[in-house]
């Protein structure tokens, strides 16, 4: 019985993993722009939560995810909040797959699934294959569970262990409530142990009432997964964390409360007698609990969420009080990447993209510093600091970048995923190198003051030129990859070569002044390693261009 147990249990859950990888993969750029069209307001950002983790099939991760975004600073705390009741509605979708009375289904279904993967030659259809294949999975798991249920009601200890905890009191509610709760935290899924629940409900070892009081006890026990998460987070994150904790737990108590009652509303809103008994080859089993069950599970989450959704802001305020903000800085990291965000690859692909998207806008940002800075008389001191900062921030937001990408390819992802996210790598390094060729381009100048010489005002006006059309250049390039321009590199061409042209006249212009005037030599040479820069900073952003072009 405990092999079965164990092995159905397992099968389950491998299951609800590839439902999630494949769904995950499916949505694609659906799930990303989903994420990323979050508002303040509250009941969109519940519909979010509800989507998302339709999608992904897991409360858990969606948390999880919702604590790494507001550590991050990404998302309000307000906006979190919305995100985490709309998960707990989602995670109700299982129990609805699982009222699908396809059981004796699943392994055909697994089967024929497993050949789409394995001889399919589209990645969207091995995906779907993958979701199919999950599907197969939980239901064969979930028939493996209840065979191993049905030998309970044949060892009397057991059965007499199991009667133990009857929810036919407000005290046997809030026992087996405390079981469900002990059984989700031990295995860190809820879906496994709704799994469970079903199993013995449907073999008649326990009664329906039991399992609906199992079923709230595990919506408080999958709050620890977020509370693990927030552990060394930032302030927010541990208030979106204590939030998901405070929502389950009000609502638990409130429902217990009204327990007989709610039982009853549940059994008219199903509309079958729960209690009937069907035989199957000589086996009596109760499969009108799946439906009971997972009615259960859904009344009570959407019951509670329309309770705290107007309370939203009090909530947030309160929590804001007792957890105070932390008297120094609490983000040691520059990027707003989080690695709790890893559990959901394409979300974190679209994080790290605007990291990158912030790198592009530094580097213009630094185009128009160092030309203001080559044009005054006397530098301003300030302005020549923040360039050199920019510099280092980039260096080390490169790195940072490095280190959550490498992460993310090293998990098991799908082969866009990881092409993506070695094309997000080389865009990273190529405008880190256009920042350094900046403050290269800064130093030359600064050397040249501080040795008493200074570019001629003609050559101040070439390099202004040749300033402004590369960051024109850069500019055009940066704005294709935050508008998804595949085309980029072609129709960028033209300005590539226009500055080719530019830095060969200015060459040339600059070798026929050599021969006519007596020039320091010092001028001559960082005026040609000015020109080189500027190639230089052309040539990565080209690079970038091509990147851009090859993406999906």
């Amino acid at each position: 019985m405990i092999f079965q147990l164990v092995g159905g249990l397992g099968i389950f859950l491998l299951g609800m993993k590839n439902m999630s990888d494949g769904m995950q993969a499916v949505a694609g750029n659906s799930l990303r722009r989903l994420v990323g069209s979050i508002t303040n307001n509250r009941f969109f950002a519940c519909l979010v939560g509800v989507l998302v983790t339709c999608i992904v099939q897991s409360s858990s991760i969606t948390t999880v995810m919702v604590v790494g975004f507001v550590n991050s600073g990404v998302m309000a705390l307000s906006q979190g909040v919305g995100i985490i009741m709309g998960a707990n509605i989602g995670t109700t979708i299982t129990g609805w797959i699982l009222v699908l009375k396809v059981g004796k289904y699943g392994l055909p279904l697994l089967g024929g699934a497993a050949f789409t993967y394995l001889f399919a030659r589209s990645d969207r259809w091995r995906y779907w294959a993958m979701f199919m294949m999950g599907i197969g999975m939980v239901f064969f798991g979930l028939e493996i569970m209840k065979d191993a249920c049905a030998i309970i009601k044949d060892i009397p200890n057991f059965e007499a262990w199991f009667a133990r905890f009857q929810a036919d009191t407000y005290i046997g509610v809030l026992k087996c409530a405390m079981v469900g709760c002990v059984m989700t935290t031990l295995v860190q899924s809820s879906s496994a142990t709704l799994g469970i629940t079903i199993s013995l409900a449907t073999q008649g070892v326990i009664s329906y009432p039991t399992a609906a009081a199992l079923i709230l006890g595990e919506n408080i026990g999958t709050t620890i997964t977020a509370l693990l998460a927030s552990l060394g987070a930032t302030t927010n994150a541990r208030r979106a964390a204590y939030f998901h904790v405070i929502f389950n737990l009000f609502g638990v108590f409130w429902i217990t409360l009204i327990f007989p009652w709610y039982i009853e509303l549940i059994q008219a809103i199903v509309g079958v007698d729960v209690a009937k008994p069907v035989v199957v080859d000589g086996v009596t089993t109760y499969p009108n609990t799946v439906a009971a069950i997972a009615a259960t599970h859904s009344v009570f989450n959407i019951a509670n969420t329309l309770l705290f959704v107007p309370l939203i802001g009090p909530i947030v305020k309160m929590l804001e009080r007792v957890v105070p903000n932390r008297p120094f800085k609490e983000k040691p990291r520059l990027t707003d990447l989080d690695i709790r965000i890893l559990e959901t690859p394409l979300l974190a692909l679209e994080q790290s993209r605007k990291e990158i998207l912030k790198m592009g806008d530094g580097c213009i940002k630094m185009l128009d510093w160092l030309l203001e800075l080559m044009n005054q008389d006397d530098p301003d001191k300030a302005l020549g600091d923040r360039l050199k900062q920019r510099e280092r921030v980039l260096d080390s937001v490169q790195d940072e970048m490095a280190e959550f990408v490498t992460g993310l390819l090293a998990a098991n992802v799908s082969h866009s995923t990881a092409e993506e996210g070695g094309q997000q790598l080389r865009i990273a390094d190529e405008y880190e190198s256009i920042s350094d060729y900046i403050v290269n381009l800064d130093k030359f100048d600064r050397k040249l003051r501080r040795d008493g010489l200074r570019f001629s005002e003609d050559q101040r006006k070439d390099l202004s030129e040749l300033n402004r059309q590369i960051a024109e250049y850069v500019k055009s390039i940066h704005e294709a990859f935050l508008k998804g321009d595949n085309n980029i590199e072609v129709a960028s061409e033209p300005a590539w070569k226009r500055i080719r042209t530019e830095v060969k006249s200015l060459r040339r212009k600059h070798l026929n002044e050599l021969t006519s005037d007596s020039m320091p030599p010092a001028l001559s040479v960082a005026f040609m390693a000015s020109l080189n820069a500027y190639i230089r900073v052309r040539d990565h952003a080209h690079n970038i261009a091509e990147t851009i072009s090859i993406e999906r």
